[in-house]
């Protein structure tokens, strides 16, 4: 009697989400000529691989790689390089447009403080 095939796990970035994302990723830098090594991440998997660890609160080093999404180091050194682009920064507004367009959001409970917005000095 043979174990059933392992299924992939559930998506944690659904196909929409994906959509926001995708054409945020900076362009990959080109590879270099003669190198070897492992191929690389898809750009999804590494971002689902992101969202398990920022989920579960795992450290990096314990991201299971039979899930496919890549090494920890991987998932972590890709967030940092997509962080420096500003790719989360742009994501965070994109999915405000897209929710506000949709009615969404609830604007009359937002706020803001001096964490969220400098507060200009000797303003008035």
């Amino acid at each position: 009697m043979s174990s059933p095939a392992s299924s992939p796990p559930p998506r944690l970035i659904s196909d929409e989400l994906w959509a926001l994302v995708e054409p945020l990723i900076p362009a990959r830098r080109p590879a270099v000529h003669g190198r070897t090594g492992r191929p690389r991440t898809s750009d999804r998997d590494v971002l689902e691989g992101i969202a398990f660890v920022l989920s579960t609160g795992i450290g990096w080093t314990k991201l299971p790689t039979e899930l496919g999404y890549g090494s920890g180091w991987t998932c972590w050194r890709r967030m940092r390089e997509w962080s420096a682009a500003g790719v989360f920064d742009q994501l965070h507004r994109a999915v405000l447009d897209q929710l506000g367009e949709h009615g969404a959001l609830d604007w009359s409970r937002a706020s803001l403080d001096s964490v969220s917005v400098r507060a200009k000095r000797g303003v008035h």
